[in-house]
């Protein structure tokens, strides 16, 4: 089993349209084209949408070693709207840590225009994924 079919079980971001680009040790990169599925009353997408974007770059930058990770807190900050096009999702951890990491996540537009930044702390369990630790 690869790190890609391990997340293609995350039925919730599947089903969001959210997809996994690529995966580096500490680092993700995941997209999710808007559709009116994503919109609020607004017409624009939904906050929680966006949010399910980062959190799945958070999950796969920070499970990228092999051990299973869940977030324990979390916290994003919008600062544009989007109604069309592709947003993109990129998690770099910068605290690694074997139990308690610390990843930021910046999602952009194609254009690369900041739309929100989330930073989240994980808590890694004595579990070992069904796939090797990337290098």
């Amino acid at each position: 089993m690869t790190i890609n079919d391990f997340f293609d079980k995350d039925k919730f971001a599947l089903n969001a349209g959210v997809k996994l680009l690529e995966v580096r040790k500490g680092y993700a990169r995941a997209s999710m084209e808007i559709t009116p599925m994503h919109f609020n009353a607004g017409g624009v997408c939904q906050g929680g949408a966006i949010f399910t974007l980062a959190d799945f770059a958070f999950a796969a930058a920070t499970n990228s070693h092999g051990q299973l990770t869940f977030s324990i807190t979390s916290n994003i900050n919008f600062f544009k709207s989007e109604s069309e096009g592709t947003l993109y999702a990129e998690a770099k951890e910068v605290f690694c840590h074997k139990r308690i990491p610390n990843c930021e996540v910046h999602i952009t537009n194609k254009e690369g225009e900041l739309i929100a930044s989330f930073t989240g702390t994980g808590y890694r369990k004595d579990i070992q994924l069904p796939f090797k630790s990337i290098e």
